[in-house]
């Protein structure tokens, strides 16, 4: 009898001995909620690792950038430029915020937001940026920076794809006015669930503490002079967080080799767009490995997922993007609005196994797979 290979999950967070230590020491220490040393550790350890002053650990990604726009203050109908090809939590903070969101397309190739689609949407109800890089590989941020300096515009980071990742040289995470992550358990940190918020300003960086905390009064405990949430990351949490961190560079290295192997295995293969390699402001971490089928390919993305699942490899589409979310078109937003680029890419991309465990036998069996299904 023939045994099935395993099957091969799309992400799998590898967890260590430090990670293990930590937790322990955490546990064994009584101190499981957000009060505990580990959170701020946690938070000193990030913002010196992307060269910010201040880390603010929440309880996911998503409230990260719940508490980044609420801490700037917008103001109904303030305007915020977005990509539309992005993760839907992008866009539920702009309208928890009061704001409208605005989108515009991706490059076709990085599949990142341009400056250049940017530029034309700046009018005076816009108040805010929002960069987000996209499956491990960076927004050119340099040029969308400027716009923003020339239009005295906020600017945001979403770093969540890009956790160790630089851009000309600078830690992602450190660009703009305020940056968020998420550490949830396929990142290249994660904390099972978990999220942070990072800047250099010191009154934004004191508005997010106390939004994450109900806005407790350091005077008085329960008395309260604002309303916020209970955002708090737990100290297990921040705990296996400052294991993950130490083992980070060796999860980016990981991720690249992989990169390279995918790339090597299937660069023969004319039915597929592969991810961009590198540009002159930065190399592709491969947080994920991202692939689009041509026009040519026999079959769109989810074809060739099915017939993945049945060979025993897991898969994913890229996100669906903004202005085609049936619940916003409800909402009245976008309903006239095109982004081809990213159109195309959300019914033809998928991505393939990523987890920086992956073997190269693993590797190897996904892409055969890949290239037998697509003959």
């Amino acid at each position: 009898m023939t045994l099935k290979p395993a099957f091969l999950p799309v992400g799998e967070p590898q967890i260590g001995e430090a990670e293990r230590r930590y937790v322990n020491e955490a546990l064994d220490g009584g101190w499981v909620s957000g009060e505990g040393p580990f959170v701020a550790r946690f938070e000193a350890a990030m913002a010196k690792r992307v060269d910010r002053r201040h880390g603010i650990a929440v309880a996911n990604g998503s409230v990260a950038l719940d508490g980044a726009f609420a801490a700037l203050g917008l103001s109904p109908g303030d305007e915020v430029i977005l990509p539309t090809f992005t993760i839907i939590s992008c866009l539920t903070a702009i309208l928890r915020a009061g704001a409208v969101p605005v989108t515009v397309d991706c490059d076709p190739l990085t599949w990142n937001m341009r400056a250049e689609d940017i530029g034309p949407l700046i009018g005076p109800r816009t108040r805010a940026i929002l960069i987000v890089h996209i499956y491990g590989f960076p927004v050119d941020a340099d040029p969308i920076l400027n716009l923003a300096q020339q239009h005295g515009l906020f600017v945001i980071e979403d770093a969540a794809e890009v956790i160790g990742q630089t851009y000309r040289g600078k830690p992602c995470g450190s660009l703009g006015d305020i940056s968020t992550f998420s550490f949830y358990s396929n990142k290249n940190v994660t904390t099972g669930e978990g999220g942070m918020i990072l800047t250099n300003d010191d009154a934004l960086a004191g508005r997010c503490r106390d939004l994450r905390n109900l806005c407790l009064s350091s005077e008085r405990r329960f008395r309260h002079e604002a309303l916020g949430w209970n955002w708090r990351m737990s100290n297990l949490q921040a705990a296996l967080g400052c294991g993950q961190l130490e083992r980070l560079d060796d999860v980016c290295r990981a991720r690249r080799r992989m990169g390279a192997r995918y790339r090597s295995n299937l660069a023969t293969c004319s039915g597929l767009q592969l991810p961009v390699d590198s540009t002159d402001y930065a190399q592709n971490d491969y947080w994920v490995f991202g692939i689009v089928l041509t026009d040519t390919a026999p079959m769109a993305a989810d074809g060739l997922m099915t017939r993945l699942g049945g060979a025993g490899i897991g898969s994913r589409p890229f996100f669906w993007h903004m202005h085609e979310q049936p619940v916003l078109h409800r909402m009245g937003l976008f309903t006239d609005i095109l982004h081809p680029n990213a159109e195309r890419i959300a019914r033809r991309g998928l991505y393939l196994p990523s987890s920086a465990a992956l073997s190269e036998a693993d590797i190897d069996r996904v892409s055969t797979t890949v290239l037998d299904i697509l003959g």
